[in-house]
């Protein structure tokens, strides 16, 4: 299972730098795993920058994957994490989604990149 951070969408969305690094993982919806976190940060962002057809037009792209609703499980954990990896609330939701699934993080985000099965490509 995949799963991209909510930059590696905002970047493949924009069609930046590291668009293409993204876009198998992306692309492959049935092994794509997207968290509600991520919703919300991406539609926060296109809608600041594009407004709300295009944050809406977003959040129904990505709900093309498998959506990860936050539980109590998941929100135990990515506090457990979050305070382990000194991460943000984000993040730990995140990394706990993904750890939880056995998914792979695919992200440009430098808080991520000397965990476990993370994907990492420096931002351009």
């Amino acid at each position: 299972m995949n799963l991209v951070d909510s930059c590696g969408w905002l970047e493949y969305f924009a069609d930046g730098p590291n668009a293409g690094f993204f876009a198998g993982a992306l692309e492959n919806q049935e092994k794509l795993i997207v968290p509600t976190i991520c919703i919300t940060e991406v539609f926060k962002r296109v809608l600041q920058q594009r407004g709300e057809d295009a944050a809406l037009h977003a959040a129904a792209l990505m709900q093309q994957g498998n959506i990860v609703v936050l539980d109590s499980a998941i929100a135990v954990e990515a506090a457990r994490l979050g305070y382990k990896h000194n991460v943000s609330l984000a993040d730990g939701i995140i990394l706990a989604t993904a750890y939880m699934n056995k998914a792979v993080i695919w992200t440009q985000d430098a808080d991520f990149k000397e965990l476990k099965d993370v994907k990492y490509k420096k931002k351009q």
